[in-house]
């Protein structure tokens, strides 16, 4: 069963990167472009190779520090899972470059972006490739991937740069299993995190995410802010439909009051309109960061 899970798991995760027609609408905007006139954050790049939430994994995992960063004054956060698909400047996201131009332009505070991969376990002898544990770091539901976030990555963070203790200055967001995974760290500790970007999430049945819409409608309603989007073409398989799980969960945000927005498009299971939405959607996440 672990084979085959993980055997289709990654053909859900290889088709992340394949744009179909649907998507050739879906392109970035001037906020996705570099700026010769803003001030540009510098991008470090750091590995992790003790992980005790995840033992024996590895990682890659990257800070992004807005020039306006002033040491006196705690900054605000944001996570985002699969952060080597989102730090590079020429990339699909292009996080830091928006970040840049948003900050410039007063539309988001000053916000210290953190960037982390999935893990990864060496392979058992040399020339042999790494095994991801992305799946299982990503899809499963609970408290293990918050614990590895909160207690080894962003003290580290807390070290060497001032972060608000704020939970309302606390963003995080991923793509497909990133998505959920972002958004069950805030639903796990939303005294931590309330803002989630998420795009394509596999709210589905990989390793039980299928039950978020009705964990949702049951619980209290917790004080989490969630901008969504998924496309109308996205995923069909035997974990489960990715359009009507995304709607489903917009649906339960709806019916429990949940300050949300869901833009469905006609896209595939790519990055593409999550992506050009990015500018847009923390514009929307941070409108009134610092204002009430």
């Amino acid at each position: 069963m672990k084979s085959t899970l993980v055997s289709a798991f990654l053909a859900v995760a290889a088709t992340v990167a394949i744009a179909a027609p649907q998507d050739e609408q879906y392109v970035l905007g001037p906020d996705s472009q570099v700026k010769t006139d803003v001030p540009h954050g510098k991008v470090e790049q750091r590995k992790w190779d003790n992980c005790k939430a995840f033992p024996g994994t590895t990682r890659d995992w990257w800070i992004y520090v807005p020039a306006q960063y002033d040491k006196s004054k705690p900054a605000c956060l944001m996570v985002f899972q699969d952060g080597a698909g989102c730090v590079k400047p020429d990339g699909g996201f292009r996080a830091p470059v928006v970040f840049d131009n948003l900050i410039a332009a007063g539309q988001m505070p000053v916000t210290i972006g953190v960037f982390i991969s999935p893990g990864s376990f060496p392979g058992a002898k040399p020339g042999d490739k790494p095994r991801s544990n992305r799946s299982f770091e990503y899809d499963s539901l609970g408290g293990l991937y918050s614990k590895f976030l909160l207690e080894e990555i962003l003290p580290e963070v807390k070290k060497e740069y001032n972060l608000t203790d704020d939970p309302e200055g606390h963003a995080i967001s991923g793509s497909s299993s990133g998505a959920i995974c972002a958004f069950t760290v805030a639903w796990e500790h939303p005294e931590a995190f309330r803002k989630v970007y998420s795009t394509i999430g596999s709210y589905t049945n990989i390793r039980g995410g299928n039950v978020y819409p009705a964990m949702v409608r049951k619980a209290e309603k917790k004080p989490i802010r969630i901008f969504m989007q998924d496309g109308k073409n996205d995923i069909d398989n035997q974990f489960g439909n990715w359009p009507l799980a995304n709607m489903d969960m917009a649906a339960s945000f709806k019916f429990m009051g949940y300050d949300y927005q869901f833009v469905q498009g006609e896209g595939t299971h790519n990055g593409r309109h999550g992506a050009m939405l990015l500018p847009d959607a923390l514009r929307w996440l941070w409108r009134d960061y610092g204002k009430k």
